[in-house]
Order: structure tokens, then C-alpha cells, then sequence
């Protein structure tokens, strides 16, 4: 199965992707915007690949003037309903609807691995100014701890965590290179949350019956190994959220 055909199977676990996938560290996302801050100007920001907004919601928290883009519209439309005000579009990273330079940056939270290198860093370099952002970031499980690290496991490595943990995120003309800094915390989930986490990876969404049951399978044994899961409890899944950015010439 093509990565496009799996970069765009998410609207189809829309809600479990709410629920599920955590937010970012506040001061991870305004990390990545420092460099075009400025006080008392409201910054000009795209998101793209922007799914459910939870990066959107971080980014109009900082005080910025926000566009989400994603390419599925069902995803575009749970956006809708969590960060209410902010203008959605139709387009990917390779293709944005967006006029030449009018933003202060970009950001892509959990999607450049999806991308066109080549074109998306053309394309992201287009809508922003000279000086602008290109920020990418990603949370990542922290597989140190037993059970998240068979949890992971039992439902095999995605393509962003395989890529954090191999050579790591690349970008093209005209950026230069990417600065990179990295942040270590804790949500608390419950059981249902942890099963909503593993039904919106595309991967899952996209396996076949009997491939899905065979990872159901195998995330209920490590599941049920995690006592605070019990009775209604939450446990504390630790993160670690890669923050990047490069600046546009």
C-alpha cells in the first residue's frame, strides 16, 4: 500500500485520533516559532497537515493568526469543531492554497515523513517570507519503559518513529538546515484512550482483517499487563517531542 494511500487514510479514524494522540509541549511549539517573534505582532502561521488541530490549537495559543491545511476534509472537519475561528483549506505540503510569501512560517506537526522533500520544502518556502519558518515536530513514544516499548512492539514502529530513530527528518532547497531541539514529559491515558491511540496509526487503519486482529491481539496482552489500566485508571505514557526548524533565506 502506497504511503499517500496511508498519509490520507486518518479521516477514517478521525475521532480516535482525538482522543488518542496527545497534544505538544507548549514550549516545544513556541520553540519552534522564536525566531520570527516579535512582541506585539501577532504572528502569521500555516498548519499544515493540520488533522484534528491539535498542533493548530498550541499554535493560536501562542497568540498567532492561524490557517490549518490538510488534505482529507474529514479530518478538516473534526479541526473545525476543536479550534473554532481558524480558516481551513483543502492541500497538502507539495501544494498549498496559499498566496507567495504572506506567512511567518509553517509548521507540520506528526507529517513531514509523509511529504515530498524536494517539493514540500519548495512549496513551504514559497507562502513564507524571507526569514520565515519552516517548524517541524513530532511526539514520540519514550520506549525506555518496559511496557510502552512492548506496547510498541505489538503494534510495530510507524514511519515517523522510524525515521526519528534513524537518520532523521531532511530538508531541501532553499533551507539550508535544520536546528533541533528535544523535550521529555508524561500524559495520563486511560484505557480507553490508549485503544483510540492505536486504532488512528494508519498502519492499523489500513491492515487487513485479519492483520488487525492479530495487532488487537497483541495490544490486549500488553494492556492488561499495566495494573493502573484497571477499573478505570491512567497510567503515565511518557514522551519525547523532536522539535525542528529552518529558516527560509
Amino acid at each position: 500500500m502506497s504511503a499517500q494511500h496511508k498519509s490520507r487514510s486518518f479521516g477514517q479514524a478521525a475521532a480516535a485520533y482525538e482522543s488518542g494522540r496527545p497534544g505538544y509541549p507548549p514550549e516545544a511549539v513556541a520553540w519552534l516559532l522564536d525566531p520570527v517573534r516579535e512582541p506585539g505582532r501577532a504572528l502569521r502561521v500555516a498548519d499544515v497537515g493540520a488533522g484534528t488541530g491539535k498542533l493548530t490549537r498550541a499554535v493560536v495559543e501562542l497568540g498567532a493568526d492561524v490557517v490549518a491545511v490538510d488534505p482529507d476534509a474529514d479530518m478538516l472537519a473534526t479541526l473545525r469543531e476543536n479550534a473554532r475561528g481558524v480558516p481551513t483549506f483543502v492541500g497538502t505540503a507539495e501544494q498549498l492554497p496559499l498566496p507567495d510569501s504572506g506567512l511567518d512560517a509553517v509548521v507540520m506537526g506528526q507529517a513531514w515523513h509523509w511529504v515530498d522533500v524536494e517539493a514540500a520544502s519548495r512549496e513551504t518556502a514559497r507562502v513564507v517570507r524571507s526569514g520565515g519558518v519552516l517548524g517541524l515536530i513530532w511526539n514520540i513514544r519514550d520506549d525506555a519503559v518496559d511496557w510502552v516499548r512492548r506496547l510498541t512492539e505489538a503494534m510495530g514502529g510507524s514511519n515517523a518513529e522510524v525515521l526519528l530513530a534513524t537518520t532523521g527528518p531532511r530538508v531541501a532547497e532553499p533551507y539550508e538546515s535544520l536546528e533541533h531541539h528535544e523535550w521529555r514529559w508524561e500524559r495520563r491515558i486511560t484505557l480507553p484512550q490508549l485503544r483510540d491511540l492505536v486504532v488512528s496509526r494508519s498502519d492499523i487503519i489500513t491492515a487487513s482483517a485479519e492483520r488487525r486482529a492479530a495487532i488487537d491481539a497483541a495490544v490486549d496482552g500488553v494492556l492488561a499487563s499495566v495494573p493502573g489500566l484497571a477499573d478505570g485508571g491512567s497510567v503515565a505514557l511518557p514522551y519525547v517531542t523532536h522539535s525542528f526548524r529552518a529558516r527560509r533565506p
